[in-house]
């Protein structure tokens, strides 16, 4: 908040700001809401939290009511997290346009992340959304080896039936972990979409500062 609210405050006498078709405001403080709580505001007669991961009844009745909500492409997601991250970017994510954080995100969707410590089956993971999309991307790193060996293993299954986004088990990574890594926090920003929102730019295009030419075929 301090960061983006002292950028908005180099370039401009006011924190409110127009957007598009929309006026942002990041007076502080910004929302904060878990995602079990975003997703249920888009299907309020179903409860996420409630379900117990263990219980394969559970993924078909996460799968079920992400479908009568409309979410698409479901029926290939074999665990409730990763249902309620489909629900999420489906029906929430777009309409985040005031700068959001959202927080609790599911083990299944976060490989890198510690297991949030009074939460089981989530992890201690931030991501910060404004203008429908998002701008950062924030977490607790994961420090044991075992943990993180087993969440590359369940990430290369993932790669290997296709799923692009998936990583591979970093054999290096884990040789240093089993050395030892004190507790250590991680924050991404997207620089870029943080400039959009300052500069009311509807394309990424416009505010690369190096951006990739392509070759002159001439």
């Amino acid at each position: 908040e301090k960061l983006v609210c002292g950028m908005a405050e180099s370039i401009s006498d006011s924190l409110v700001m127009p957007y598009g078709e929309h006026t942002i405001s990041l007076e502080r403080p910004w929302k904060r809401i878990t995602m079990h709580d975003a997703v249920r505001e888009y299907i309020p007669d179903f409860d996420f939290e409630s379900l117990d991961p263990s219980d394969p009844s559970s993924v078909t009745e996460a799968r079920n009511a992400a479908k009568n909500a409309g979410v698409p492409n479901v029926d290939s997601l074999p665990t409730v997290g990763e249902i309620l991250n489909a629900c999420f970017e489906e029906l929430c994510e777009p309409n985040l346009i005031q700068p959001t954080f959202v927080i609790d995100y599911p083990v299944e969707v976060s490989p890198l992340a510690k297991p949030h410590r009074s939460k089981p089956g989530l992890v201690e993971r931030f991501e910060l959304f404004g203008t429908g999309r998002e701008l950062a991307n924030s977490f607790s790193e994961l420090t044991d080896p075992v943990d993180q060996r087993v969440r590359f293993e369940a990430q290369a299954a993932k790669k290997a039936a296709g799923d692009e986004e998936a990583c591979d088990v970093d054999e290096d990574f884990l040789v240093a972990l089993e050395q030892g890594m004190p507790p250590t926090g991680g924050l991404g920003i997207g620089i870029d979409r943080i400039i959009m929102l300052l500069t009311n730019s509807p394309s990424i295009r416009d505010v690369i500062a190096f951006p990739l030419l392509r070759a002159d075929s001439s």
